[in-house]
């Protein structure tokens, strides 16, 4: 499925608008794997406040995690500015690769839907920035502190086993996050960060 010779067409609603690409190479874009499923839930779950409509996040937490699946999107250009690797959270099992999905606080999962960037601040791990869960799906994003944050654990390189997990925040390696903060300090209004598998 995945090959060089070939072009796939990435097809997004996002603010009612269709992203239409052609990408000739797709081997760092697992977006395309849920482009229909993004397509339902446009419907049922539209920001209802101005959003950044220049750049959007996505992650396709069913790609293994030592793959590329986290998509930073110029949405005027139709195109992918980069991807990277990012850490989900551990859930009940550590050791398990699957990704389990849960909103419940204390239990250490990611959690599927659309997410608000918002405020900037210094915690923990360094530089992160606050997660406002717009769905029913991740509407106690930010009551269970879960944050878009870096950490050296995730590698800049794809792997055959699987990386690091977090407790349910999604974690980039610190070089590529440097490489997204100034789009985020900068950006007037809040980006959208999409999580879905």
């Amino acid at each position: 499925m995945w090959s060089k010779r070939k072009n796939y067409i990435l097809s997004i609603p996002f603010y009612g608008k269709t992203i239409l690409k052609h990408h000739p190479d797709m081997r760092a874009i697992p977006i395309l794997l849920l482009c229909c499923c993004l397509a339902c839930n446009e419907r049922k779950a539209a920001p209802q406040k101005p959003y950044n409509k220049r750049y959007a996040f996505f992650i396709d937490f069913s790609v293994h995690s030592g793959k590329r699946r986290f998509v930073f999107y110029d949405l005027q250009q139709d195109k992918i500015i980069s991807s990277a690797m990012v850490a989900h959270g551990q859930g009940p099992d550590y050791r398990t690769e699957t990704v389990v999905f849960s909103n419940v606080p204390g239990s250490k999962c990611s959690s599927p839907g659309k997410y608000s960037i918002d405020a900037k601040y210094t915690g923990h791990y360094g530089t992160a920035y606050k997660l406002h869960g717009l769905e029913a799906t991740n509407d106690k994003a930010f009551q269970r502190f879960v944050v878009l944050h870096a950490h050296d654990c995730v590698p800049t390189v794809e792997l055959p086993q699987g990386i690091c997990r977090s407790h349910g925040c999604p974690t980039l390696n610190p070089a590529y996050f440097a490489t997204i903060q100034p789009y985020l300090d900068r950006a007037r209004l809040p980006m959208i960060l999409w999580i879905y598998r």
